[in-house]
């Protein structure tokens, strides 16, 4: 028979051999699965339930958040800094219906603007909203963030884009996976302390992304906020889209699509 000290050791040794087995499948070039990224609210504050959430992002200590118009009514693809006290945006830039305002982000004082399939941006003067030039691009515009010298672009897919912010001229892609394989329908996106932190359409996910090698390194699972908050789950609210990072307080906020709240939270 053999004793418990015998089991002991048995299960010991078993655990430590899986250990090393693991440590050398990925000095062989296996991914890990990301770590889990967990989080604690701090504040949830109120949110436009008109504003079909697209971009969101702070700059100098203000946030500002960009829509879309699944409706295709004038006036509900805007641009416009956000009172954090009511939620509600000002409209300072509206797009004709014919576009459908995608992702924003904010670089060297200029405010870069997506579409979602009309192949066009737009670029803006962050301090007073004129439009300064357009630019085109290929495929469908998602979500949009900058590493503070190129523009980094998701289209749905699994590839970032990362483009010049002057020409827009492409320098190259940044393919992303997890040890599962690869991660499609990348959607909002923000860089935050080195890493490109994107949303999963669809999902109540955030990927943390490791910028030289696609890999996905982390992962912030905030479907226990729909337990907490029922009313994310009722019409007319939808996904979770909008991630921004106050650099300042190193608070990250968060909202989704016609959502009536944002979450403060800070990353543990």
């Amino acid at each position: 028979m053999i004793s418990k000290h015998s089991l002991l050791i048995v299960f010991f040794f078993t655990l430590f051999s899986c250990k090393n087995l693991q440590e050398k499948e990925d000095e062989n070039g296996a991914i890990p699965a990301p770590a889990v990224i967990s989080y604690t609210v701090l504040n949830a504050l109120p949110h436009d339930t008109s504003a079909f959430t697209q971009g969101f992002e702070f700059y100098n200590g203000t946030l500002y958040e960009s829509t879309g118009n699944p409706e295709k009514k004038a006036n509900t693809s805007w641009i416009g800094p956000v009172n954090l006290k009511s939620g509600i945006g000002e409209k300072k830039v509206l797009l004709p219906s014919v576009f459908f305002g995608e992702g924003i982000t904010i670089l060297n004082d200029k405010i870069y603007q997506l579409t979602w399939q009309n192949q066009k941006g737009f670029v803006y003067d962050a301090k007073t909203f004129t439009k300064i030039s357009e630019f085109s691009y290929n495929g469908e515009g998602w979500g949009i963030t900058n590493d503070g010298n190129s523009l980094i672009v998701s289209n749905g897919s699994n590839q970032l884009q990362y483009w010049d912010p002057v020409t827009f001229k492409q320098l190259k892609t940044l393919s992303v996976q997890d040890h599962k394989g690869m991660k499609n329908n990348l959607n909002e996106l923000e860089f935050i302390n080195g890493a490109i932190y994107a949303n999963v359409w669809t999902t109540d996910e955030i990927l943390k992304i490791d910028t030289a090698t696609g890999y996905v390194t982390g992962l912030l699972d905030l479907s226990s906020l729909r337990k907490t908050y029922p009313e994310l789950n009722t019409p007319p609210a939808e996904v979770l889209n909008g991630i921004a990072w106050d650099s300042t307080s190193k608070k990250m906020l968060i909202t989704g699509k016609y959502w009536p709240k944002m979450f403060e939270l800070k990353l543990n």
